[in-house]
């Protein structure tokens, strides 16, 4: 799969979100989930300095998870989080597909150089997980919003073990534009995320789904023996201001997975 149809746009642009089906093979998928693990068992060659990592929450409360920073912090399966996963070959090679191409070319426009805001590891360990509360993706040390996030299951996401919530139709418009990170307050989330709203975005490991930033979402903690791992990757136009210095996936100058093989380590 190469581009979506105009009937998937037109979805997409209706509800604010779309599956785009298995996109790994099952090989694939093994290798990455290997990678993934690897990563966060220290056992990976790789700089884990530029790595940003947080210990996912004892409590399953999102207030409590661990600190994010930069490093290694522990052989454990139970990372919350894992950024800057745009420096590692293998999940660079799958952000560069030609499909994810022609998606932000439709979106931002066949000639807008694409950078990665945040190529991120997400993981709820079996029984355990952090709670997600409603957002909208968006920033505002930004100067423009970034509109385009992939998420790719590694695992099942199912309602068992915490698979993202949505609410079609909301990325329309900001909800709670003054929230640096896109929050919803309580009372804004009782009114736009009523129960009959939500859709539960459940996929199979190695299914895709593309999501406009902006379509609120949240997530609940685990409640299986299945752990829930995802890479989720946000593309924004490379010309965008503040926030800090970010790498081109698409354009000129973007960064090559051979080359990243080489200065893997350093």
């Amino acid at each position: 799969m190469d581009r979506l149809t105009e009937q998937q746009w037109a979805q997409y642009e209706r509800d604010g979100f779309i599956k785009l089906g298995k996109l790994l093979s099952d090989v694939e998928l093994a290798a990455m989930q290997k990678r993934i693990d690897d990563i966060m068992l220290g056992e990976a060659d790789t700089n884990y300095d530029r790595m940003l990592m947080q210990l996912d929450s004892e409590t399953g409360t999102y207030e409590d998870a661990g600190r994010q920073s930069r490093g290694h912090k522990g052989r454990t399966l139970g990372y919350r989080k894992i950024q800057d996963l745009e420096f590692d070959p293998m999940f660079l090679a799958f952000m560069q597909r030609p499909i994810f191409k022609h998606i932000c070319d439709h979106e931002y426009g066949p000639d807008t150089p694409i950078d990665c805001f945040r190529a991120m590891f997400m993981n709820k360990p079996a029984h355990k997980g952090t709670f997600l509360p409603w957002h909208q993706d968006r920033w505002t040390a930004l100067d423009r919003d970034p509109l385009v996030t992939i998420w790719l299951a590694l695992d099942p996401a199912t309602i068992q073990n915490g698979c993202v919530q949505l609410i079609p139709g909301t990325h329309h418009s900001l909800i709670n534009p003054s929230h640096n990170s896109g929050f919803l307050t309580k009372e804004q989330a009782a009114e736009h995320c009523t129960d009959d709203k939500r859709v539960y975005l459940e996929l199979k490991a190695g299914e895709v789904a593309l999501l406009h930033n902006w379509t609120l979402h949240g997530s609940d903690v685990n409640r299986s023996s299945q752990s829930r791992r995802a890479f989720s990757v946000c593309y924004m136009d490379g010309r965008t201001n503040g926030g800090g210095k970010f790498s081109r996936v698409f354009g000129e100058n973007a960064l090559d997975p051979g080359t990243l093989n080489q200065l893997a380590t350093r």
